[in-house]
């Protein structure tokens, strides 16, 4: 037994390292893109870990511990354009703590208790954009100490202790500011004296939020003259009178957009009164949105009066009670109606407007026909209406209209090929179920239409001339619908400008081989989620421009030979992922096909076989060419030469990798060892090894060298020579991971009854057991000889937690150190790595 003195004095220096060792040692870290974007959040950070390379642009350490923020705290890492420091509980911001990124653009500082700003706590960010600083407990902009940032063009302070609107005069240094977030602070009054410096100096692409301020007073004059490209006002007021009072204070404004109204959990007024918006004559609008107010009745009416010359109209969440016509003389262009609720569709007389949205209302089902004389732009979508007949002039009362949009109604009849609306360039149907579409040629008169999407519209195409007429058109969607027998024919016969086609979720069997003759500009064709079985070309020969083909999701079992030889010249995307591939020798010219092609195919690696059953999930870029090499021999021998030789081969196949094994030991046994571990694992693990086993071992430290099937095996040669002479005579020891698709895979079982042979023959204590998940014992039953080692011996677990990896990854680094020579190289990485560790 050791002496208490000696333990002590082993456990002392161990457990003095174990303290030093944070998480900022290790590598916590998600790497989204390599040596660009990481996602450090909630690890218990106390700092940026020492791994994260000074080529990082885009760094997430939201969520950690780091508290105060000296000076220079992130001058290691110049490139940084992106920075989150969400509830960091950070209190202190020291001079010149973010000194040297030049290049930041974005900072986020919300959620932070900030306590104390040094004066120079912003310098050295000559090129920051976005400043986001919400709920840090700042109570005055006058003391914020950002004057400097003279490229800032948004500033969000919401969520605050700011009582004063008085705009700070280093506003002036800042001409690029275009958005200031004040919402939900503790402004009650704006008072001419808090703009001056917008009188003296114009932002006159500022926008400014005031919402969920408790806005009592605003001084008659203050916005006199002044400039705003948008002002926000929404659940400020907690009376009519103060709303009404308010909005007369912003007599003189002149405004890209102003909006007004409430949100929907924060509803202040309980009624809509008429002379609310009386105030809004004195003001210059372009653009005028109100949003949640209960009711817009018949004597509301003369609240539009003031908005006679507003270009834009938008109106949300409303409820027009009766409100049956608007005065005359309105000059609106675009009237947008959304998620309002009405007794009927209006039928407002606007003669001056253009575009008109009106979606996801409530109205009833039934379209009224309307007579916008002057309308070019009409949205209908979202209402679940039903067209008894559509679509033409006499319906939409319209002869200029470029743009429809009836998608996500009820039940669409086309009773008329759009008479009238010869100058549509826009059209949309989808999810709308449409009624005799097929039947004739619908969109013959629309020569200038360039966009259609009758996707999940029940359509059954059946008329070969559904899309004559359609000359200029360059984007079709019909996703979802489908064609008579499962069979594409040429439907496509004057669509000769046609860049993008949908025929994805058609239930398309078959492709007729001249299906797409006239598509010469065709650029991207979507046949995915469709029914084909094979992966012919020759229709897709005539599309010179198509750069993009998507074939996913169906049934293609194979391609042959002579089939892939009729390929677009131009194609640079080929996604053929999520198919029924076999993998036989039958196809074995497309199987290497899809090897040769592998820059064109898209996931190549998510290509997998699916027949024959052996081989099912098997990426097809490790199916083996050499397994189909069938040598015809005629056997004329009598039958004990064939029993003599069936029994020899019988014998060698039993014993032929012992002997190897053997033969193998005496040769390697005083060399040393190529690699510290062979890994045993499954295909379906590959990503755990390859994302999690690898990175953490080969690039960690001190580093390992593991021995991979797919890297470091010899082509060539035989999987089981490779198995036993490069895996197992080369390698300290061997890990094997044991999951569901191990235990099911035979030749991971095989290689795992080798590694036994082995340990045996070698006499080593070599093989490391990873149970990768939780393993149902009649599963496990079935291998017995494993069921006892796991059972009488220590095995890791993986766990994917934080406290669970660090443990893993520490067991498993001791148990591959055992018995590994020491090297100065690896001992001196390690002494840099701690030293690391300990001023950390």
């Amino acid at each position: 037994m050791m002496p208490p003195t000696r333990l002590a004095g082993t456990l002392i220096p161990a457990m003095a390292f174990l303290s030093c060792l944070r998480p900022e040692s290790w590598d916590p870290c998600v790497e989204v893109v390599p040596n660009i974007t990481y996602q450090c959040m909630d690890l218990n950070l106390h700092k940026i870990p020492d791994n994260i390379p000074s080529s990082t642009k885009d760094l997430d350490m939201s969520f950690n511990p780091l508290r105060n923020l000296g000076s220079r705290s992130f001058s290691n890492f110049p490139e940084l354009q992106v920075l989150d420091l969400s509830r960091c509980e950070i209190q202190i911001i020291e001079d010149d703590a973010y000194q040297g990124l030049n290049h930041l653009s974005i900072l986020i500082l919300t959620g932070n208790p900030i306590q104390r700003l040094f004066p120079g706590a912003f310098s050295g960010l000559s090129s920051l954009q976005t400043l986001v600083v919400v709920e840090t407990n700042i109570a005055s902009l006058e003391d914020f100490p950002i004057g400097h940032l003279k490229t800032l063009k948004e500033l969000n302070v919401a969520h605050n202790l700011i009582h004063s609107f008085k705009l700070p005069e280093y506003f002036s240094n800042m001409p690029n500011l275009e958005y200031l977030d004040l919402s939900n602070n503790k402004i009650q009054n704006i008072y001419h004296k808090d703009l001056q410096v917008l009188h003296q100096k114009p932002l006159l692409n500022l926008s400014l939020d005031l919402s969920l301020n408790p806005l009592d007073f605003i001084q008659p004059g203050a916005f006199q003259e002044i400039k705003l490209h948008e002002l926000t006002l929404r659940s400020n007021f907690n009376s009519t009178d103060v709303m009404k009072a308010s909005i007369q204070g912003l007599a003189g404004l002149q405004i890209h957009q102003l909006v007004l109204g409430e949100f929907k959990n924060e509803r202040n007024l309980e009624r809509f009164d008429k002379s609310i918006l009386e105030g809004l004559c004195n003001l210059i609008i372009e653009k005028f949105r109100i949003a949640y107010f209960d009711t817009f009745s018949e004597d509301a009416i003369d609240s539009f009066n003031c908005l006679a010359n507003v270009s834009t109209i938008s109106l949300v969440h409303l409820y027009f009670n009766g409100l049956k016509q608007l005065p005359k003389n309105l000059g609106w262009q675009r009237l947008e109606l959304v998620n309002c609720e009405f007794e009927q569709f209006p039928t407002w007389k606007l003669d001056s407007l253009k575009e008109l949205v009106f979606s996801a209302n409530e109205v009833g089902n039934t379209f009224t026909q309307v007579k916008l004389e002057s309308l070019e732009f009409l949205d209908l979508s979202r209402n679940d209406f039903s067209f008894k007949s559509c679509c033409s002039e006499r319906d939409l009362g319209t002869t200029r209209l470029k743009h429809l949009d009836l998608s996500f109604n009820n039940i669409i009849t086309i009773s008329s090929n759009f008479l009238g609306l010869e100058q549509l360039e826009y059209l949309d149907f989808q999810h709308s179920s449409l009624k005799q579409v097929s039947d004739f040629s619908v969109f013959l008169p629309l020569k200038n239409l360039r966009y259609l999407d009758i996707s999940y519209t029940h359509t059954q195409v059946a008329f070969h001339g559904i899309f004559n007429g359609l000359i200029s058109l360059q984007i079709l969607k019909m996703a979802g619908n489908s064609f008579q027998d499962n069979f594409l024919p040429n439907i496509f016969m004057e669509l000769t400008n046609l860049t993008i086609l949908d025929l994805s979720d058609c239930q398309l069997e078959q492709v007729s081989q001249v299906a797409f003759n006239s598509l010469p500009k065709l650029q991207l064709l979507n046949m995915s989620h469709n029914h084909l079985l094979s992966f012919d070309t020759l229709p897709y020969e005539p599309l010179h421009s198509l750069q993009t083909l998507d074939c996913s999701f169906n049934r293609i079992v194979a391609s042959k030979e002579q089939e892939l030889r009729h390929f677009p010249s131009n194609l640079s995307s080929l996604n053929l992922t999520r198919n029924d591939f076999a993998c036989v020798c039958e196809h074995q010219s497309f199987l290497q096909w899809v090897k040769d092609q592998r820059q064109l195919l898209v996931e190549v690696e998510q290509m997998v076989c699916a027949k024959p059953l052996d081989m099912q999930g098997m990426p097809m870029l490790n199916f083996r060419n050499a397994t189909c090499q069938v040598r015809k021999t005629i056997i004329t021998v009598s039958v004990f030469t064939v029993l003599l030789v069936s029994l020899v081969v019988v014998l060698v196949y039993k014993f032929y990798f012992h002997l190897m094994l053997l033969a193998g030991c005496k040769k390697y046994s005083r060399g040393e060892s190529t690699y510290d571990a062979f890994v045993i694992y499954s295909s379906q693990d590959e990503d755990w090894v390859r994302n999690e086993l690898v990175k953490n071992l080969e690039e960690g430290v001190p580093p390992f060298q593991l021995c991979l099937h797919y890297r470091d095996f010899i082509p060539g040669v035989a999987i089981a020579a490779n198995i036993i002479q490069e895996g197992f005579h080369k390698s300290r020891k061997v890990i094997v991971v044991v999951s569901q698709h191990f235990i099911q895979s035979r030749w991971c079982i095989f290689e795992y009854e080798i590694a036994q042979t082995w340990q045996f023959l070698s006499s080593r204590a070599g093989i490391i057991f990873i149970v990768l998940q939780k393993l149902e014992k009649s599963l496990l039953r079935q291998q017995v000889e494993l069921y006892r080692l796991l059972n009488r011996n220590t095995y890791l677990e993986w766990e994917d937690s934080v406290l669970g990896r660090h443990i893993f990854w520490r067991r498993l680094r001791k148990a591959l150190l055992d018995g590994k020579p020491r090297s100065p190289e690896g001992m001196a990485d390690a002494e840099g790595s701690r030293g690391r560790v300990t001023s950390a």
